[in-house]
Formats: structure tokens, sequence, C-alpha cells
């Protein structure tokens, strides 16, 4: 997307109404192209695998939502850059329903603010250019020294800081697996790689049927 848009810094959002018209405008367009979306063989391996007590949580930098849909408990998905299907208060924190913001929005593109505090109300997702929420990473970093073994899928880590985790993982004693369909620079330190489609690998590691 960033090939046919500049994206969007942070400071620039909260600076100037044009460029929050601009933003919700994004997302508004966004939402409609990927309103389809929906978990697949992979996520449900995941879910099964939660289920099942064999992993304790997920830390993800994806903001789709996807792992909730498969059924993924929320207090065990970690979510290092937001999340695309609510609104939030920058001040409060007071979550908003998208649907209320997009109705108002495509009328006279008004706006969101809060009615609680008359803050910035803005997508769940971490922009360019914005702060790492802090409790999401204390988070990760506590699962990832709680874990006997990581496992890496389907990222290129290279994305710090989350690309970290699997590094400080491995300097902690635990197992590090990564599954991805290219090669990564963590490879030469994992314990297990498998340069293999991701829903087929799991979904066979899980022993879940695929159509």
């Amino acid at each position: 997307i960033w090939k046919t848009q500049t994206p969007i810094d942070f400071s620039d959002f909260i600076a100037s109404e044009k460029w929050r018209r601009e933003s919700w405008r994004r997302k508004f367009t966004g939402d409609s192209k990927m309103a389809n979306a929906s978990p697949n063989a992979g996520h449900y391996a995941i879910s099964h695998w939660i289920s099942e007590g064999k992993i304790s949580h997920i830390i993800t930098q994806n903001v789709d939502g996807l792992h909730l849909q498969s059924g993924v408990p929320e207090q065990q998905i970690i979510e290092l850059h937001g999340n695309a299907n609510y609104a939030s208060c920058l001040d409060c924190g007071k979550r908003y329903e998208l649907s209320t913001i997009r109705a108002a929005f495509l009328i006279d593109e008004r706006l969101p603010s809060c009615d609680d505090c008359a803050g910035i109300v803005k997508t769940a997702t971490i922009s360019f250019g914005q702060a790492m929420p802090v409790e999401a990473m204390q988070r990760a970093e506590q699962a990832t020294l709680d874990c006997d073994t990581f496992i890496a899928i389907g990222s290129s880590l290279t994305v710090y800081p989350a690309a970290g985790f699997p590094v400080l993982a491995k300097q902690n004693q635990a197992k590090l697996i990564i599954i991805n369909n290219q090669e990564t620079d963590l490879d030469p330190i994992a314990d297990l790689v498998l340069h293999r489609p991701i829903g087929i690998t799991l979904s066979a590691a899980a022993g879940i049927k695929t159509d």
C-alpha cells in the first residue's frame, strides 16, 4: 500500500485535522477491501494448540483481529501493533466501535472525538512515529521469558522491536522454531527451520485435516 500512498505520521495525525480526515478516509476505504478477510488454516491450528494448553500466548504484529476470530481467548493474544477493528481515545483510552464513527464520517467527514474527555479518537493501531504500547511490550517480554519454546511464524524477522523477542527467547535458553516461506536473518540461531507453507505445515503438525 505504501507504494501508492505515503504513510501518515502520528505527529501529523495529531497536529492536523486534514491528515486525520485523510487517515479515516483510508481506513474506511481499506475496510471495504478487506471485509471478507477470515482466519485461515494456520490461525485455526494455533487456536487448536491454545485450546489444548500447548501454547500460552500469541505475540502478533498483525492488526486484523483474525486470531480472536479463530477462537483464541483475548487475554492470550498480545497485539504489538494494536487492532484495526475498533478505535480508542488517545487521552483516556475509551473504546469506540467503528460502525458509529463510519456512519457519521460518511455523512460529512465529521472527525470523531471522545465524549468523555474531548480527546482525539484514532483507530487502535500503532501508526508511523507512534510509540509502541508499553503494556503489550511488557506482556510480550514476560511471555517470551516464560516460554521453553518460541515459534516464529510467517515473519521476515526484520521489524524491531518484535524481531528481538525470538533472540531474547534463545538467550533465555528456550528452543527457537522458525516457519516461513523465505529465509530469515535469524535462521542460523534457530533449533529448527521450516521453509514451507504455513497453513499446510501447522495443520499437519496439529493433526487437523484441511480441504
